[in-house]
């Protein structure tokens, strides 16, 4: 149940992010065996989409007309593929609680990555403290399904 705890995490500062990490994991064939939608997600246009979506909402984070991503509209995206995220790393037969906990963590990590967002940003400008929070976003994601590599090979 840890990775979905931490895929929430991630959700809750980039909505797209998780999409974009498990469609890769199922391109590589690394996702656990029967997680819902394995197939779909390795389907090369699936993995452009989630990946122009993710890219979308990294560029739209540094404009200054971005919403917070505590807005019900950001809260509602973020719960969705969390959810979906949590279920996919969740054991088998486990993918209810993997996604409400992915959806509880991703809410609760939205608010405090917006309180220290704020903070960064009057302290290091909206994109310099976005650039960074983009990369330890992607890099902790890839972290959390590289854990699901390594689960499954060991």
């Amino acid at each position: 149940m840890l990775r979905s705890l931490l895929i929430g995490l991630v959700a809750g500062q980039r909505a797209m992010t998780p999409l974009v990490l498990l469609s890769g994991a199922a391109q590589r064939g690394t996702l656990p065996r029967g997680g819902p939608a394995v197939e779909l997600l390795a389907h090369p246009l699936v993995a452009w989409g989630t990946a122009a979506l993710a890219a979308g909402e990294m560029a739209g984070d540094k404009m200054r007309s971005a919403p917070d991503r505590t807005v019900p509209a950001g809260l509602i995206a973020r719960s969705l593929t969390a959810a979906f995220a949590g279920a996919m790393l969740a054991p088998r037969g486990r993918q209810g609680e993997g996604a409400i906990l992915a959806v509880a963590t991703a809410i609760g990590a939205s608010y405090l990555g917006l309180a220290l967002r704020r903070q960064a940003m009057a302290r290091y400008g909206q994109s310099s403290s976005g650039f960074v929070e983009d990369a330890i976003v992607l890099a902790s994601g890839a972290a959390v399904v590289g854990l699901t590599s390594a689960d499954r090979r060991g």
